[in-house]
């Protein structure tokens, strides 16, 4: 019950801007492009859609705090738990499309990502397509994935 202080009503989009500001950082830190170069800030909207701006319901299934182990759990149960586990895991990286990202996320989580980012719903779920593997790769860099705060497991990595 903290509020922020700030001009936004929206408590979650300035989470889902920090946590697009520090993915950006883990992401190789290309903050001044869009398209592409914002696959830090799609993530960070996904992500803050998924901790509670998409619903009640959602934001419990991702996991509160921490929803990138929620993420993966959606990932998991919508046939991409080979792929999710390899970003995981120490070995090579599988890819998935826009199009399989989009099936395994909640359309209001995805729709709200894309209205944050200034995108449309296809172009955030390629984005998050492109910019999902990497991150998760290197927010385990121990071959499991980590638990905690979200903002303070990507803090951890920037030492």
């Amino acid at each position: 019950m903290s509020a922020r202080p700030g001009p936004s009503p929206k408590g979650m989009t300035m989470a889902g801007n920090d946590l697009g500001s520090l993915l950006g950082g883990l992401l190789g830190g290309s903050g001044g492009q869009s398209g592409s170069g914002g696959g830090g800030n799609i993530l960070g909207a996904l992500l803050g859609a998924l901790m509670g701006g998409a619903g009640g319901a959602s934001g419990a299934r991702a996991g509160g705090n921490n929803p990138l182990g929620g993420l993966m759990d959606m990932l998991s149960k919508s046939g991409l738990a080979d792929q999710a586990q390899s970003w995981i895991g120490t070995g090579d990286n599988q890819s998935v499309s826009g199009a399989q990202i989009a099936e395994a996320l909640p359309d209001e989580a995805l729709q709200k990502a894309a209205a944050q980012a200034g995108v449309s719903p296809q172009e955030a779920a390629d984005q998050i397509a492109q910019a999902l593997p990497t991150a998760v790769d290197r927010l385990s860099p121990q071959g499991q994935l980590p638990t905690g705060s979200l903002e303070d497991i990507i803090r951890q990595q920037k030492f």
